[in-house]
Formats: structure tokens, sequence, C-alpha cells
């Protein structure tokens, strides 16, 4: 089909070099696809070339303990995509003797790894005919042949799946996978593509139609959420802290944190003070407290957006189980916490 020819033509003269496209082994192309949900190659990169220098094979990183994974995976977000992919491991490197499943349904079957990657590595990895559906596939379909479908809708992956395995030539899935996707990100980008220089400025219907900045079509997202965090950075006599593991399910499951106060709105320097009086480090006395930030942090997450104030709070004597600033670091942290940590500590 003339599509397929040109996309594919066009990919194989315009493509960038990245390491897990010099690869059908099924292990850094997993590790890519895991990185990159949700995520730019450009910041993805830098983390999938430290996991494949500290652990280059499966079973390097089945054996790492969880906070090695989530310490090197720190800054990157949706931290559940690094306890799924090291459970993963775990699995294929214990109980499938390092050996990847072959098909994409069999894929479907590993933690973590839904439709959009399971049809990545089944292509890159084993050349089956399957097609993959990602943000860049939605926009250029949609405007290429002028599909109003809204894309928020359960019912689009189907049909877009439909579309795209129809246009793929069945012999040589993976580079039609790769090409559709990697046009979408260099030239049929979001905002203002150059259709002007577009291979397919003749044929796209949302180009002809003046339609291309209102393609795809996406309902709105869920109203965003606030909430309101004030971290309580202790330090005693040995200018020691102290840190918490979150154990509950939500945002950053297993990172560690200082102490945390959660409140319905950004509070003043009294309310805070009279709550952590009351409730916090009643082992030691309270000396002194103060702000770190006067301005709250916004840190913001797909449907949260965090307003963040640390607060310095020196305590007499020594606090139980307090660990050094060097320790301290060592620690998974989300990344907010981090670069707190790097700057102010």
């Amino acid at each position: 089909m003339i599509f397929s020819n040109s996309l594919i033509q066009w990919y194989l003269q315009n493509k960038r070099d990245l390491p897990w496209r010099n690869t059908t082994n099924p292990y850094p192309i997993w590790l890519s696809e895991i990185m990159l949900q949700q995520t730019r190659v450009a910041q993805g990169m830098p983390y999938f070339l430290s996991f494949t220098t500290a652990f280059p094979t499966v079973f390097d990183l089945a054996k790492a303990n969880e906070e090695q994974v989530l310490k090197l995976w720190q800054g990157l977000g949706y931290y559940s995509r690094a306890r799924n992919l090291h459970k993963t491991a775990q699995h294929i490197a214990f109980d499938l003797s390092g050996i990847f499943p072959g098909t994409y349904n069999d894929l479907l079957k590993l933690k973590g790894v839904g439709e959009y990657t399971a049809a990545a590595i089944a292509s890159f990895s084993y050349n089956e005919a399957v097609p993959v559906v990602d943000g860049n596939v939605f926009r250029v379909l949609s405007r290429y042949f002028d599909i109003d479908t809204d894309i928020a809708q359960a019912s689009a992956k189907k049909e877009f799946a439909a579309l795209a395995f129809e246009l793929m030539p069945k012999d040589n899935p993976a580079t039609f996978n790769q090409a559709i996707m990697e046009f979408g990100a260099l030239q049929c980008v979001p905002k203002s593509p150059n259709c002007g220089i577009c291979v397919f400025n003749e044929s796209c219907a949302a180009l002809q139609k003046n339609k291309v900045d209102q393609l795809p079509v996406k309902s709105k997202k869920l109203k965003v959420r606030n909430r309101y965090f004030n971290y309580m950075v202790a330090a005693d006599e040995n200018n020691n802290t102290i840190i918490q593991k979150r154990t509950d399910k939500g945002i950053w499951h297993n990172l560690y944190e200082f102490p945390l106060m959660e409140t319905e709105k950004e509070e003043d320097f009294d309310c805070v003070s009279e709550a952590v009086q009351a409730d916090y480090f009643k082992d030691n006395t309270i000396v002194s407290m103060l702000e770190y930030n006067e301005k709250s942090i916004i840190h913001k997450l797909s449907h949260q957006h965090l307003h963040i104030k640390f607060w310095k709070v020196k305590v007499k004597g020594t606090i139980e189980n307090g660990i050094d600033a060097e320790t301290l670091k060592t620690f998974p942290f989300p990344i907010v916490i981090h670069n707190f940590i790097e700057k102010d500590l």
C-alpha cells in the first residue's frame, strides 16, 4: 500500500539511532518500552543506559533488591512501572529460566505489560504481525484518514488497531510499527506540525480539510486534585534526621519521605507548628521550627498538584532510628524530595 511504503521509506531516511532499535533481544526492548510509557525519549534515555549498565541481563535485574531499582528509577515518575518491572524480571528469571514469552498473547500475561507494550515486544523481537497503538499512532491515523473518533473512549483503540493492522505489511510489522511511531514523534507532532515538508502533504485528509489542529479528538481530562503536603525535616543534636516509607497504595508507593502532615489547604506557620508540637517527635523536645521554603513548591502529577512545604524542626537529644545526611542520600525518594535534599540539606 502506498501509505505504508511511503511511511517506511520516510522512516529509513529519518529514524533516530536508539540503542533498543539495534537488537531483537526482548530484554532491552521491554526495558525501553516500560521506561518510555508517558515519557519522552530524551528523558528516558539516561535511565535506559543506567539500567542496562547496572543490570545487563534480566537475571541481574531480578537479583537486585527493590530499593536499588527504585533508586535508579528516581525522577522518572510513575513508580509502579519500576515495581512491576522488578517483579516481572523475577518471574522471567526464576520461573521462565530467563526466557521471555514469545508471542503477543503470552506477553500480555506479564505484570505491567499491556496491549501496547506486548505488541511492541512481539513485533520488534519476534516480527509478529500485531499493531502498536499509542498517542503517535492515534494522531497519525486520525489526521491522515480524517477520523473524528474520540480517542479517550475505550472502543477507539480497537478501531485504530484494526486500521493499523490493515495497513501493516504482514512480512515487515516491526519496521512498520517503528515507522508510524517515529513519524508521530518527529513529523506529525501534536502542535504546529510542519506539514509543508510532510511526505503525505498531498494525501493527508486533515491537511486538505484544514483540520490538522483539531485531530485527534480527545475529551477533556479528569479534574486535577490539589493536595497540601507539609514535610517535617527533623534535626537532632547529631544533625541526624528521620524518614519513613510510603506503604499505602497511591502515589510514590514504597518510596521514602520525611514525616508528613497533609492538610486541606495551605496552612500558616502557627497552624503547622501547633500540630507538630501536639503530634510529632513526642520522644524529643522541639527546640525550634522554621520554613525552608516560604512559597510552596508545586509538583504536578497527571491528576494531582502537590503543594509542598518543608519545615526544619530542631529537637533536643537524639532521634530514635535517626540517619545522617550521607545515609539519607542512599534511599529512593520522589524527585521533589530528592531535589530538596540535594539543594538544602
